[in-house]
């Protein structure tokens, strides 16, 4: 990644933890899935099937009518695409109706802002005539993050539609209320409540689930442009406060997004075996029986220490 190409999009704090271009491959990005650790490598008993995310790939952002798009100055993007048809906007999601691409990495030294950039675009697939904007329920960035005290998830989603409704609306994941099993849909699960809200926590038909917070302010419609086949390429930036746990700042094109004071999500107990980690999670999500597509052009995370100016 180059400063010159990217100077108008990304303001990273001082110090560059990673530079991702997926021109140059897929940098340690890899497909979310879950873990094989019981008899003949099974997963844990989960009422969401975790097996059968859609595939994330390297992409050309090839299209029937318009040909390769390429990514923003080259030619490679990372693709997050689901695979099956979603479910009901009030029910867990549904095998393959999701896709989601985590990068794992661990906490710098002294590290007290972490940021997370990334140019994105969206679209459905162009299987059929017709025009599929509200075919895709929502897309968004969390990151995976445990100290010495607490594993916890902040993160943003923006919720395109619900069964077929315009919503057009940021959220972002904030402290719930719900138990371990409310939490697992109703029934005893090994997730503690706040942990993986991409997927778990209860949700209603607008889109709300149990551990998310609306904006304040108007929806902010986005670029999704007059056909299914027709890109463009958008910046976000989120930024995190390690030590306090909180919310630091985001921004989506020119829209800047202010946080309630204190605002965070949910602080669980500590996992074991995974402490300092930092892990990036992008998603995205299907409204429909239309396979829908996230685009990476390019993701850029830093870091600031305390002093740092």
């Amino acid at each position: 990644m180059t400063a010159p190409a990217y100077s108008g999009y990304f303001e990273p704090l001082p110090r560059i933890l990673a530079a991702d271009d997926f021109d140059h491959g897929p940098s340690g990005w890899l497909d979310l899935r879950p873990n094989f650790v019981r008899p003949g490598f099974a997963v844990h008993d989960d009422i969401v099937d975790l097996q059968h995310w859609g595939s994330v790939m390297i992409s050309s952002a090839t299209f029937p009518f318009a040909g390769s798009h390429g990514s923003a100055t080259g030619t490679y993007s990372l693709r997050l695409a689901t695979r099956s048809p979603a479910a009901a906007a009030d029910q867990p999601p549904a095998g393959g109706s999701m896709s989601l691409a985590i990068k794992r990495l661990s906490r710098p030294a002294e590290a007290r802002l972490l940021r997370v950039e990334a140019l994105f675009a969206y679209t459905t697939d162009q299987d059929r005539p017709g025009f599929a904007i509200d075919a895709m329920r929502a897309f968004g960035l969390m990151i995976d993050l445990q100290d010495d005290d607490h594993r916890f998830m902040p993160g943003i989603r923006y919720v395109n539609a619900t069964d077929g409704v315009p919503r057009r609306q940021w959220q972002f994941y904030s402290r719930t209320d719900s138990d371990d099993a409310a939490w697992n849909y109703g029934r005893p699960g090994w997730h503690r409540a706040g942990i993986d809200p991409q997927w778990f926590g209860m949700r209603q038909p607008d889109g709300s689930t149990a551990a998310t917070t609306w904006f304040d302010g108007e929806p902010q419609p986005l670029i999704y442009n007059e056909t299914d086949d027709k890109i463009n390429w958008m910046p976000l930036s989120l930024t995190i406060d390690l030590a306090e746990r909180r919310y630091a700042g985001f921004r989506c094109g020119p829209r800047s997004y202010t946080f309630p004071d204190g605002a965070g999500p949910t602080l669980a107990d500590p996992y074991e075996n995974i402490g300092q980690l930092i892990n990036p999670v992008f998603f995205v999500e299907a409204d429909t029986d239309r396979r829908v597509n996230l685009y990476l052009d390019s993701v850029l995370i830093s870091y600031a220490r305390e002093n740092d100016q």
